[in-house]
């Protein structure tokens, strides 16, 4: 098929054909950089990073003396913090070291992914313990439990499981072949924790591996520089974090997605549908993408009767292909009722978490039912989330259909009432493929980076209760704050005092260009 029209890039800092300039220069002092904050978040994960409460590592020295001893902790918090935030300016120095995004920037950037990623692989659950909660409803499976209808409460001791208190009663939100994942790694592990996380991290770094593959693909579609797509991507402090040291099975949903949207644009529809399929098997929230898929197989210049036939079909097929997996596993399609654990809690950083919280507040010193206002709120982002959808769906040129797709999965990331930092990470290839350009979109990318990079480090830390003084709460309110002012004050510096990197943030220093694709 035809490839959409290019969208706006941001083309090399110098643009300049002299042979005697490097396409990069010195990629070596970024990567080394980025490489020694990976290494602080793998050590400081031994003192504040979720471990099971069976986990055999709380019995070695080492661990207890992170773990326990304020010491200990309070070094951790401090590599923690660091570590984060020099893998972001890490990030930023490697794209400012780039003269020609050109294949010498690419190598920069895989010695980077591999720099960064590959210490991640080694730390223990960082910024979320989600994988104990994947290791639970394993075993459901395992033990013969429904785990649309059972919450891992349902199992003896799950206690000692890790998950947070909000999976034991809660049913799962993941499609058949990730519970596929889960049953297999559980069975085939014992239960073991560590090495369940080691299995969950290498399904996910099936995920990183495929957006490395596909960004690029999909960026050259567009008329994007590949190499450059790939840095934003990739490279990215909160791609890597989330994916790696988080352990998310977004990853595997992202990357199977992308794959799938690639073929169905080179006109291998049937396996691109196959592969996004997969990807809402993972997690359903995918299941947008569908509409833009028929869209693509009817083809430019389609009418509506085409367009209606070609949505069947994709509908058709997906649907029929998770019937299928339904069958297999005996399940059906219990996930649905699933969706509404992640969705019924709130933020006060996401808009209509924030204005829910503002109207509830209100409501309460009237008298009235805040929080019951405040629900109204959230239904009525939702609602407008599926409106900006439709509009994407059915207007719009078919040569944007592509970002069509990412300013309508963009609207319910950014209308739902949480925003999690690895919902962000859902976006940033989609727009990165169809072009950020050198103006304030890739400086919003750079402050939304920082921001959820702080909040990370702040938001979730493990401090043994034993730890805390009188007061239960009062020693992980300290810990949080600690790791937070750290971190934002590491943020304030990139953004106005670092001589090189703010620059990033207060200028473009990049002109803006298009170009045809080949």
């Amino acid at each position: 098929m035809t490839a959409p029209v290019p969208e706006t890039e941001e083309m090399a800092t110098d643009t300049s054909t002299d042979p005697a300039l490097a396409e990069v220069d010195n990629p070596r002092s970024p990567i080394l950089s980025g490489f020694v904050g990976s290494l602080f978040l793998v050590i400081g994960s031994l003192g504040v990073g979720w471990l099971a409460p069976a986990s055999e590592l709380r019995r070695m020295p080492l661990f207890i003396w992170m773990r326990t001893e304020a010491w200990g902790v309070g070094l951790s918090i401090v590599l923690i913090a660091v570590g984060g935030m020099l893998l972001v300016r890490a990030w930023l120095r490697l794209g400012q070291r780039v003269r020609v995004w050109g294949l010498e920037a690419r190598k920069a950037t895989l010695q980077a992914v591999a720099a960064w990623g590959l210490p991640m692989m080694f730390t223990v659950p960082l910024f979320s313990r989600d994988v104990y909660a994947y290791i639970g409803q394993g075993r459901l499976m395992v033990e013969g439990f429904n785990p649309y209808e059972n919450g891992i409460s349902a199992l003896s001791n799950y206690f000692q499981l890790g998950a947070d208190k909000m999976w034991t009663e809660a049913p799962v939100p993941y499609g058949q072949l990730f519970l596929w994942i889960e049953q297999f790694v559980v069975w085939s592990t014992n239960v073991h924790p560590e090495a369940s996380i080691m299995l969950f991290r290498l399904a996910a770094l099936v995920g990183v591996v495929l957006c490395i593959i596909y960004v690029p693909k999909l960026a050259e579609l567009h008329g994007v520089n590949p190499h450059r797509a790939l840095w934003l991507t990739a490279a990215n402090p909160l791609f890597l974090t989330n994916f790696i040291a988080s352990v998310h099975n977004d990853s595997l949903m992202i990357g199977l997605a992308l794959a799938g949207l690639y073929y169905c644009a080179t006109r291998r529809v049937i396996f691109g549908i196959v592969l996004v399929t997969a990807s809402i098997a993972v997690k359903p929230i995918t299941v947008v993408f569908l509409p833009f898929i028929g869209l693509l197989w009817a083809g430019k210049g389609a009418r509506w009767p085409r367009k209606f036939v070609f949505w069947g079909l994709t509908a058709g097929i997906s649907f029929a292909l998770l019937y299928l997996m339904s069958l297999v596993n005996g399940f059906g399609f219990g996930w649905i009722n699933g969706l509404s654990a992640p969705g019924s809690v709130w933020i006060w950083y996401a808009p209509v978490g924030l204005l829910g919280l503002v109207v509830a507040s209100i409501a309460n010193a009237f008298g009235l039912d805040g929080w019951g206002l405040a629900k109204w709120v959230y239904d009525a982002g939702k609602l407008l989330a599926v409106g900006i959808v439709a509009w994407q769906i059915f207007r719009g040129d078919h040569d944007r259909i592509m970002r069509r797709l990412t300013l309508a999965f963009a609207a319910v990331v950014v209308l739902a009432p949480m925003i999690q930092s690895w919902y962000v990470v859902w976006l940033i290839p989609l727009f990165a493929v169809t072009g950020i350009r050198a103006d304030w979109q890739v400086k919003a990318l750079y402050f939304i980076v920082s921001f959820f990079m702080v909040y990370a480090i702040s938001d979730q830390l493990e401090v043994f209760p034993y730890l805390q003084s009188e007061d239960l709460g009062l020693a992980l309110a300290l810990a949080r704050n600690a790791a937070a002012i750290i971190a934002l004050l590491f943020a304030l510096y990139l953004i106005f005092l670092d001589p090189r990197t703010k620059l990033l943030f207060s200028k473009s220093d990049q002109p803006v260009t298009t170009r045809p694709v080949i």
